[in-house]
């Protein structure tokens, strides 16, 4: 069993796209337009895993769900959060809300865990929440 994908529903394509892939780095390693369905998906990889995904090796990618005819969406309480590593945390979330990201949770470390690394949590155009943590080598 490998992991591949999280799925997220998105109300514009190209706010979405801006965030993810302008703003967090993430690749559009493929899309698929259903016209009859009336939806379009994405999928994103990151740099690292930009190469994998492209090819027919499996590889962990963010699938945007643009359902044509769905406007809103409620997030519920169930879903959590996507992570993210990066290099630091702590000059990431200073270049993102320097872009106009909107950062939930400043950076830091964990309250209730390790203090070997930090995160932060940060608001897609959707509201869905993104962890970015950063683990001392």
């Amino acid at each position: 069993m490998q992991y591949l994908h999280t799925m997220v529903r998105v109300t514009d394509v190209d706010k979405s796209l801006a965030f993810y892939c302008n703003l967090l780095g993430l690749k559009e390693v493929s899309r698929t337009v259903n016209e009859k369905g009336r939806f379009t998906l994405i999928f994103l990889a990151a740099p690292a895993d930009e190469e994998r995904a492209r090819s027919s090796q499996w590889a962990p990618m963010i699938e945007l769900t643009y359902n044509w005819d769905t406007h809103a969406y409620d997030i519920g309480n169930g879903f959590g959060h996507i992570a993210l590593g990066v290099p630091d945390v702590y000059k990431t979330c200073a270049e993102l809300r320097a872009k106009g990201v909107k950062i939930v949770r400043e950076p830091g470390p964990m309250k209730h865990g390790s203090s070997s690394n930090a995160i932060a949590f940060l608001e897609d155009p959707n509201g869905y929440k993104i962890e970015l943590t950063t683990r001392a080598e």
